[in-house]
Formats: structure tokens, C-alpha cells, sequence
């Protein structure tokens, strides 16, 4: 979408795009946690992700899901969309968009900089979210029989 859209319509397709996304991320561990499969001997669903011998296969790659992904949606998502808000009206001050080349005046550019390191921030829990998921999904493999 970057290299299709103008700036504008994906910044519009972004935003209502993120909280639909960060939403799907948060609810899907819980649901994750609630169908875990039973195991030999196991336990099925929420006791079966707390027994003590899926703790580093089951509930931890679950819980860094949830937590990056609960980070992203209450904490990164609000905060980047205020920072969006301020770089619009920065952009109104002086007269030029935030993504034109420089120069720009010293508040776009420290806007510029937070949005860049919400932006990082929000990417690492990302990646986060996806090694947790592919452990998970690893485990889940050797429970095949």
C-alpha cells in the first residue's frame, strides 16, 4: 500500500486499519489459550496452558503474544495516533507536509523523530508477537501423532 497509495489515502487506510488488526492480535492468545489442545496426559484448555510442564512451550510464547500485542493496542496505538494528530497540525503551521524533504522547523522534525521511535517500538512488538506464535505453533506440531 506505501509504494501504491498517495500519502494521504494510506495514512487513511492505516488508521482504520491498525485498530481492527491490534484488536485480532490481543483476543487471538486469549483464544489460543482457551482451545489449547489435550496432550498425552494433559490438560485441556486454560489448565493445560498452566500446567507446569507447558510453561516455556505454551504459556510463555502465549503471554509475550498477549503482551505485545495488548502494548501495541493501549499503550502504541494511542500514542501514535496523538503524535499524528500534532504532526498534521504542525504540518497546517508550516505550510509544508512531514514528509517533504527537509528543511523542516524544529517541532515537525521532533515529531518526525517520536513517530519514527513509536514506529520501531511498535514493529519490535510485532516481531514479537511473531516468534511467540511460531513457538506455539511449533509445539502444537509435536503434539501431532
Amino acid at each position: 500500500m506505501f509504494k501504491t497509495l498517495a500519502r494521504p489515502q494510506f495514512a487513511a487506510v492505516q488508521s482504520r486499519l491498525f485498530p481492527i488488526y491490534f484488536t485480532v492480535q490481543t483476543a487471538a492468545p486469549v483464544i489460543l489459550a482457551a482451545t489449547y489442545p489435550r496432550n498425552e496426559g494433559g490438560s485441556l484448555g486454560l489448565s493445560g496452558v498452566l500446567d507446569p510442564a507447558n510453561r516455556w512451550s505454551v504459556l510463555s510464547p502465549i503471554a509475550a503474544i498477549f503482551a505485545s500485542a495488548l502494548l501495541n493496542f493501549v499503550v502504541l496505538l494511542p500514542a501514535t495516533i496523538k503524535v499524528m494528530v500534532k504532526r498534521r497540525d504542525q504540518e497546517k503551521k508550516d505550510g509544508k507536509k512531514s514528509w517533504e524533504p527537509a528543511p523542516h522547523s524544529q517541532e515537525m522534525i521532533a515529531l518526525n523523530k517520536q513517530f519514527g521511535k513509536l514506529h520501531g517500538i511498535s514493529s519490535l512488538l510485532n516481531l514479537t508477537t511473531f516468534i511467540g506464535t511460531i513457538v506455539y505453533g511449533f509445539h502444537l506440531g509435536t503434539l501431532l501423532q
